[in-house]
C-alpha cells in the first residue's frame, strides 16, 4: 500500500525555496528563449507548465522542469529549418507525446545504469560552468542571462577569455550588489537565528536589497547605478487582451511534414535523457534518500510538453541548475517545484515591471553558491580516496562536461567506465613470473563462480605462462557458468601445448557439470594445500 504524503508538511522551507527556485528561474527561462530564437515568453510558459504540471506529475521530491540549455540548439536550428515557430511547436507536442509513450514502455529503467561517479561528476562540472558562466554577470559585464551550459560561446570565445575580458571592464555598482548579496547569502547559511527564518529566504532579503541599492544609485545618478541590460527584462503586457495575444498555437497541418517528426524524435530522445540524468542526480541530492520513478518523470515529462507545445512553450527538461537551488534553499518536497511555477505565473500578470527592477547580479551571486556547493573541493578529496576506477571517470566526465557538454560529458564517463569495468573482469588477480617457478611445481587455478568471454584473455595469457614440466589443477568446484570458449580454451590447452611441454593437466569440478572431452577429474575429496609457491586466485575480481 502506497503511503499517503502531507504535501503541506513542510510548507515554511518549501515556500521559501520555491520563492528562491523561481528568482533563479525567471531569468533563465527568459534568456534560453533569447538564446533558442524563441518569442520571450514561451520560455516563461515552458517554466510555469514545469513548475505546476509536471511538479504535480511527477514523484521527485526535488527537481525543478522548465526550459533547458541542453535543447537550445536543437530549439534554434529546428524553428530555422521549419520556417516558423508554430510549426515547431507542432514538433513539441509530438516529442511530448513520444516521452509519454517511453514512461508507458518502462524506458526510465535506464537511469539504474548511470554509475554514481559519472552523475558526480556531471554535477561537478555543471557547478564549475555556473561560477565560470556567473562572474561576468556578477562583474556587471556580461547582459546575456541565458543558462548556457557550454564552455565555447557562439562568437568563438570561452568562458575564460569572457572572465578575462570582464575584468577589464568591471561595474562598480554590479561587484557591490554582488558582494553584498553573497554576504546576505552566506550568513543566512551561519547565522544560527537567521538560519531558522526559513519563510524569509536569504536570496528574497538579497534581491529586496539590491533593488533598493540600484534604485537609490539611479535616482543620484550615481556611478554605481546598474544599466538597463544588466537588469532582468520581462515582457510587460499592459492587458489581457495583449497578454493573450503573446500566446501561440502549434500549426496542426505541420503533422505530415516528416521533418516535424524527426524534431519530436530528437527533442523527445534528448529531453528524456537529460530528464533521467538530473532524476539520478536529484536522487543523490536528496538529504532523506528518496527515489523517483522514472517511468512517471517520463510520462509527467510528457505530459508538460503536450501542453507546452498546445500554449506556446518551449520544450523542458528536469533541470539541474534549478533542481540544486532548489535542494540548496533548503526544500522538502516537491510542492516547492510546484510553488516556484505560481509564482512565475503570477509574476507575469501582476508585477512584471517590478521584476525587471532586479539586479542579474544578484541572481549571479545565488547562482555562484549553487555552482560551488555542487563542485566543493572534498568532492574532489573524497573521489580520489577511493581510487583510481573511482576518480577517473569521475574528473573525465567533470572535463568533459565543462569543455564539451552535458550529454557528450556523461557518455565519455560511462563508456570510461565500462573499460574499467571489462578491465577488472579481464584482469588476473595473481601475476605470474616465469622465473619464480622451479620444474615440478603445482599450480592451482581456481575459477570464478562465473567465468564468461571476457575472461578468455587472461586465462590465456595464464596458461601461456605456465612452466614447462609442471603440474595444474584447474578447479572449477565453485563454478556455476563456464563460457564455451573458456571451454574450448582449456580443452585445446590439454591436448595440445601441455602434452609438447610436459605439463600435467588434471580437472576439478569439469567433468559432470560442462561434460569435457577426456578429463581427468581430481576426486571431490581431494584438496589441494595452499603452499605452493603460486596460487592463481579468481579470475573475476
Amino acid at each position: 500500500m502506497t503511503k499517503k504524503i502531507n504535501l503541506f508538511a513542510n510548507l515554511k522551507s518549501d515556500f521559501a525555496s520555491g520563492l528562491v527556485v523561481f528568482l533563479v528561474a525567471l531569468p533563465l527561462c527568459l534568456g534560453i528563449a533569447m538564446a533558442s530564437g524563441a518569442p520571450l515568453f514561451s520560455g516563461i510558459i515552458a517554466g510555469i507548465i514545469g513548475g505546476i504540471v509536471v511538479g504535480a506529475l511527477s514523484t521527485s521530491h526535488l527537481s525543478v522542469s522548465g526550459p533547458a540549455a541542453g535543447l537550445t540548439a536543437i530549439v534554434l536550428t529546428a524553428i530555422s529549418d521549419l520556417g516558423a515557430f508554430n510549426i515547431f511547436l507542432m514538433a513539441v507536442l509530438i516529442g511530448g507525446i513520444m516521452q509519454l509513450i517511453l514512461g508507458f514502455v518502462k524506458a526510465g529503467s535506464i537511469s539504474n545504469y548511470f554509475p554514481t561517479n559519472v552523475i558526480e561528476g556531471m554535477l561537478a562540472g555543471i557547478g564549475i560552468i555556473i561560477i565560470l558562466k556567473q562572474i561576468p554577470h556578477a562583474l556587471g559585464v556580461s547582459a546575456l542571462f541565458d543558462g548556457n551550459e557550454t564552455f565555447v560561446l557562439d562568437d568563438g570565445s570561452n568562458a575564460i577569455s569572457a572572465i578575462g575580458n570582464a575584468l577589464s571592464a568591471i561595474s562598480p555598482g554590479a561587484l557591490m550588489i554582488t558582494v553584498i548579496s553573497l554576504s546576505i547569502l552566506l550568513l543566512w547559511e551561519r547565522v544560527e537565528f537567521l538560519r531558522k527564518i526559513k519563510v524569509i529566504p536569504g536570496a528574497l532579503v538579497a534581491v529586496v536589497i539590491s533593488i533598493i541599492l540600484n534604485e537609490v544609485f539611479t535616482s543620484m545618478g550615481s556611478a554605481f547605478a546598474v544599466s538597463p541590460e544588466h537588469l532582468v527584462s520581462l515582457p510587460v503586457p499592459e492587458s489581457f487582451s495583449e497578454l493573450s495575444a503573446i500566446i501561440v498555437t502549434p500549426d496542426f497541418s505541420a503533422i505530415t511534414d516528416s521533418r516535424v517528426w524527426v524534431t519530436g524524435m530528437t527533442i523527445a530522445v534528448v529531453a528524456s535523457i537529460e530528464t533521467l540524468l538530473c532524476i539520478e542526480a536529484a536522487d543523490r541530492m536528496d538529504s532523506q534518500k528518496r527515489y523517483t520513478n522514472t517511468n512517471v518523470e517520463l510520462k509527467a515529462q510528457g505530459i508538460g510538453n503536450i501542453l507546452s507545445g498546445l500554449l506556446g512553450g518551449l520544450p523542458m527538461t528536469s533541470v539541474v541548475v534549478r533542481t540544486s537551488a532548489n535542494n540548496n534553499a533548503g526544500a522538502k518536497s516537491k510542492l516547492s517545484t510546484i510553488i516556484h511555477g505560481f509564482f512565475l505565473l503570477i509574476s507575469v500578470l501582476s508585477i512584471p515591471a517590478l521584476l525587471n527592477k532586479i539586479p542579474l547580479a544578484t541572481l549571479a551571486a545565488i547562482l555562484l553558491l549553487v555552482g560551488y556547493k555542487l563542485a566543493k573541493p572534498a568532492l574532489f578529496v573524497r573521489f580520489y580516496a577511493r581510487g583510481k576506477y573511482q576518480f577517473i571517470p569521475f574528473i573525465a566526465t567533470l572535463a568533459s562536461v565543462v569543455f564539451l557538454d552535458l550529454l557528450k560529458g556523461v557518455a565519455i564517463g560511462i563508456a570510461i567506465s565500462i573499460l574499467f569495468i571489462l578491465r577488472g573482469n579481464i584482469k588476473r588477480a595473481y601475476q605470474f613470473r616465469r622465473e619464480q617457478y622451479k620444474n615440478g611445481d603445482v599450480i592451482l587455478i581456481d575459477l570464478a563462480q562465473e567465468v564468461s568471454f571476457l575472461n578468455k584473455a587472461a586465462i590465456k595469457l595464464t596458461l601461456a605462462n605456465i612452466p614447462e614440466n609442471s603440474q595444474v589443477i584447474i578447479d572449477a568446484s565453485d563454478t556455476v557458468y563456464i563460457a564455451h570458449d573458456i571451454l574450448d580454451l582449456i580443452n585445446e590447452f590439454r591436448t595440445t601445448r601441455a602434452i609438447d611441454e610436459n605439463i600435467e593437466v588434471k580437472l576439478k569440478g569439469f567433468k559432470e557439470a560442462y561434460n569435457l572431452e577426456n578429463s581427468e577429474e581430481v576426486p571431490n575429496h581431494v584438496s589441494v594445500s595452499h603452499d605452493y609457491d603460486a596460487e592463481i586466485q579468481q579470475m573475476v575480481p
